[in-house]
């Protein structure tokens, strides 16, 4: 069965009745209403594409029955600009008279507002003055030309800005499209023993599905049989296939590509990754960043105050200084289109949709346009050490025999020993034999020795693993050992002795392995001139060797987890702007109390992680590239601002008329039409850029 994208129901391709097919694609819906919805962005955009045109088209015809070519034969030339006029008016325009009435019920004016009382003003008063010349009217009005051409080319262009909109909106809609196309609609289940097709909907959790090669995971799971590599690119933006074995997650939407798998439903339907993530980037495309609140309540007293400067303008180029009434006419209608804030409705959404897109694709999730503004003011990153910056499991580093012992017996007697401990690092020490091919024996007696170590008898040989303390309490001389375990210890890492009938074997060393990206994570945050800290529990030699490693200038290590979130809170204090990135779990206090919290490899737990910023995979190199991304999506918010304001308040002054007295410039209406349809043009075009970032 096929998921309804719109209310999120499953619906029977068989029985459907209502579908449509887009791009390829089959989208199938459980009523009109939905189907109704899914069109409706599509339906606009070509109804405003067709008004374009139209518009176009008359006004066109319009331009050259008024300028060049006065046509008086069946009809009066005026006569045939009405009625070439008239449709312009009040068909392509019939949107801004519905924006005039909402406005009007609100008690609040908006942008059509502007738009409908200036074209209006043109078209009524060339109206008058056409059936005045026909002596369908009493002189009311002097004869100064007529505006019909300013009217409909006024609609014609603002028609265009508006088709710009839709195009950027489009775009962003149809990448959340294609999240929902890469969940498939049917999956095979075993139920009572037998493999049996179900429609997706119909999974439970707990299920056991089967995923051949080639064929997408239907759910979030665990793998519970088989091995293979799986794309999961279209959730997280990893480019190479990620191996799953026994126990590995898999995510709904990802592509097996070469093995049989068998997994464990854990997550279903809209609790699914993917689902998660198109709740989010759908709620960050709706947010509003800071920025926009003070753009909004600009644009809330901007209206009145042009209703009054144009109505200013004509009262006093033609009461005051008594010019003609057609130059004091041209100002008031300038001034009224020039000062349209449409651009300044979408210098915001236009870029946030594209950022948050952006990011989506790249395995990314911000979740509103606030974090997305703080994100890109951040000066301080605060790292998590263990799981974050690190493996979170211990490794092997060091083996280092002592006189006629090698390597190898030194992991094969830590490894007897250690068989039949459930601790960290005897799981590490069986990991390194396994790695080097050592048959790994049963111990005959086993013995955990708490805080210590272990002991452990094999054939006759009595064995012992564990730290220096434990040599020294069973008389063991490890003199010979003691300036490696030192340099080891120095370096921050665990450090066990091997001991064989109270003769030492050796010395083996474990690390929480630092991740490969982590280098070029923190060396990316310097160059972006932004501290980095390192906030842990650890002790403070293993985690100043880390961070030496790294190269982070500051480290706070012996902190309690509910400690973390008061270092936090301190560092804002001081006018720190901060970012914490955590498990998203464990440093959750932490995170909610940063300016933005970064959860990283959350993997289907979105919907519990306490960041405002989540990145689905380990990969810590996207902590700057989502800095980046805020940085660049912010900066084209402000350049849309600027350019939004910049065209009006620079335009407002020359549209009522300031230059006419000493230089004769006056702007014609057509020209604030195409000059206000640039600045909406120039916003979009500018958003559209940020679709260039990879």
């Amino acid at each position: 069965m096929a998921k309804d994208i719109i209310c999120g129901m499953y619906v029977d391709e068989k029985r459907a009745k209502f579908k449509v097919e887009r791009g390829g694609v089959i989208y199938y819906f459980c009523s009109k209403s939905c189907l109704d919805t899914f069109l409706k962005p599509e339906i606009e955009f070509k109804r405003t594409k067709y008004l374009t045109i139209f518009g176009f088209t008359l006004g066109s015809f319009i331009v050259f029955f008024e300028y060049f070519y006065k046509l008086d034969l069946i009809i009066p030339n005026l006569l045939l600009l009405f009625l070439l006029a008239t449709p312009v008016q009040f068909i392509a325009g019939f949107r801004f008279y519905q924006g005039l009435l909402d406005a009007i019920k609100s008690k609040q004016a908006n942008m059509d507002s502007l738009i409908a009382i200036g074209t209006s003003a043109a078209w009524i008063y060339s109206t008058i003055v056409t059936f005045q010349s026909l002596n369908f009217l009493p002189q009311i009005l002097p004869y100064t030309g007529v505006y019909y051409t300013e009217s409909s080319l006024i609609i014609s262009f603002i028609l265009l800005g508006t088709l710009m909109e839709h195009m950027v909106k489009n775009r962003a809609y149809e990448a959340l499209r294609k999240l929902y196309e890469i969940q498939p609609s049917k999956a095979r289940v075993i139920k009572n023993g037998n493999e049996v097709e179900l429609p997706v909907e119909k999974i439970e959790v707990g299920d056991i599905v089967i995923v051949k090669p080639g064929e997408k995971i239907p759910v979030d799971g665990i793998v519970i049989e088989g091995f293979s590599s799986v794309d999961q690119s279209p959730i997280t933006g990893e480019s190479i296939p990620v191996e799953k074995n026994v126990g590995d997650v898999v995510i709904s939407g990802s592509i097996n590509k070469n093995g049989y798998l068998k997994i464990k439903a854990t997550k279903v339907g809209e609790e699914t990754t993917v689902s998660q993530i198109i709740k989010i980037v759908e709620e960050a495309i709706l947010s509003k960043v800071p920025i926009q609140r003070l753009a909004d309540k600009i644009s809330s007293y901007f209206v009145p105050i042009v209703v009054s400067v144009a109505i200013s303008s004509f009262i006093i180029w033609y009461f005051v200084f008594n010019l003609p009434f057609g130059i004091a006419f041209i100002t008031l209608i300038s001034v009224l289109i020039i000062a349209c804030p449409c651009a300044l409705g979408i210098a915001t959404p236009a870029a946030i949709m594209i950022g948050a897109g952006k990011g989506a694709k790249n395995g990314i999730l911000i979740k509103s346009g606030e974090f997305l503004e703080k994100l890109s003011k951040i000066d301080i990153v605060v790292f998590d050490k263990t799981g974050t910056l690190t493996k979170g499991e211990l490794k092997v580093t060091d083996v280092i025999p002592s006189k006629n012992y090698t390597t190898l017996d030194v992991i094969s007697y830590a490894s007897i020993a250690e068989k039949l401990s459930e601790h960290p690092i005897a799981k590490a020490i069986l990991r390194e034999a396994y790695e080097k091919g050592i048959k790994i024996e049963d111990p005959d007696y086993f013995q955990n020795l708490p805080g210590l170590g272990v002991f452990a008898k094999y054939k006759g040989n009595e064995i012992l693993v564990g730290k220096k303390d434990l040599m020294v309490k069973n008389n063991i001389n490890i003199n010979d050992l003691l300036d490696s375990l030192e340099k080891l210890q120095q370096e921050g890492k665990v450090t066990l002795v091997v001991s064989v009938n109270k003769e030492p074997v050796g010395i083996i060393s474990l690390f929480d392995t630092i991740r490969e990206e982590a280098y070029i994570t923190i060396e990316s945050l310097k160059k972006m001139g932004i501290k980095t800290i390192m906030l842990t529990g650890d002790n403070y030699k293993s985690a100043s060797y880390v961070a030496k490693s790294l190269g982070i200038e500051e480290v706070l290590s012996d902190v309690l987890p509910h400690e973390k979130y008061k270092v936090i809170e301190n560092l804002r204090k001081k006018g720190k702007r901060v970012a914490m990135v955590g498990d998203g779990i464990n440093d959750a206090p932490a995170l909610a109390a940063s300016d933005v919290g970064i959860a990283i490899g959350s993997g289907t737990d979105i919907a519990k992680e306490t960041g405002g910023v989540i990145l689905i995979t380990n990969n810590l190199k996207l902590v700057p590239k989502a800095i980046e991304l805020s940085k660049l999506t912010i900066k084209k918010v402000k350049q849309n601002l600027f350019w939004a304001f910049f065209y009006n308040v620079t335009l407002i002054p020359i549209a009522a008329g300031i230059l006419y007295p000493n230089f004769g410039i006056l702007l014609n209406p057509i020209f604030a039409a195409i000059a206000m349809a640039s600045s909406s043009t120039t916003v979009v075009l500018n958003s559209m850029l940020l679709n260039r970032y990879e």
